[in-house]
């Protein structure tokens, strides 16, 4: 009977482990997303792609291949010291998964903890509850994560404004000539499309805006 009960607690516990498992697993592409550099990168390039004036081009599967990529050049030492110190002990039975989990969550949390705000981080932490200290280092990934978020959000649209600028004048420029020759029909959208395109190319546009985004991360 004793026997019979603990098999029984044990497959409940393998489901249950299981379910969570499946839970992580289905989280995990959210979670990467969320606390690497990827937020920024597609944010950007979809503000660039609506100041061209062309919705569809490059296509949104394009996009995300290139925020991918540029996340993992961005993320290598990152990933590098997860690899050396998280998942190769683990991988050699030095370590617990635990521990695995710990000493990987060091490399990600100094990254996301650079690139975030103090302002913000005060503010999280003062709705969670946690005393406000200038030790971020030890402030757990529910606050951390959260307030890099927001302060993701926030400097990817102030590129994007940046990037409106040039072609919003160019916008103003060709709607202006064309009031004044009387061609109120012709959508000026038509028109200012390729003076937009040649200035991008013109400024090798594409390089300079994958410097300044992989610039801008600390």
């Amino acid at each position: 009977m004793n026997d019979a009960f603990i098999n029984i607690n044990g497959g409940q516990i393998q489901s249950l482990e299981m379910i969570l498992m499946i839970t992580v697993l289905t989280m995990l592409p959210s979670i990467v997303i969320m606390t690497t550099s990827f937020t920024r990168i597609i944010i950007v390039m979809s503000f660039l792609r609506n100041a061209l004036g062309m919705q569809q081009t490059p296509p949104n599967t394009v996009l995300v291949g290139i925020a991918l990529f540029l996340t993992l050049f961005i993320m290598s030492p990152v990933l590098n010291q997860i690899n050396e110190e998280a998942y190769i002990p683990y991988k050699n039975e030095q370590i617990t998964g635990q521990e695995a989990l710990d000493r990987a969550s060091v490399p990600m949390k100094n990254f996301m903890l650079k690139q975030t705000e103090k302002e913000t981080l005060d503010m999280f932490m003062d709705f969670s509850g946690e005393k406000i200290t200038d030790q971020y280092e030890d402030l757990p990934l529910t606050v951390v994560i959260p307030s890099f978020m927001t302060s993701e959000l926030k400097r990817a649209f102030i590129m994007g404004f940046l990037l409106f600028l040039p072609f919003l004048l160019i916008d103003i420029v060709v709607s202006s000539t064309l009031m004044s020759m009387g061609m109120i029909m012709l959508p000026p959208a038509m028109i200012s499309l390729p003076f937009k395109i040649l200035l991008f190319i013109t400024v090798n546009g594409w390089q300079l805006l994958f410097s300044t985004l992989i610039k801008s991360f600390n």
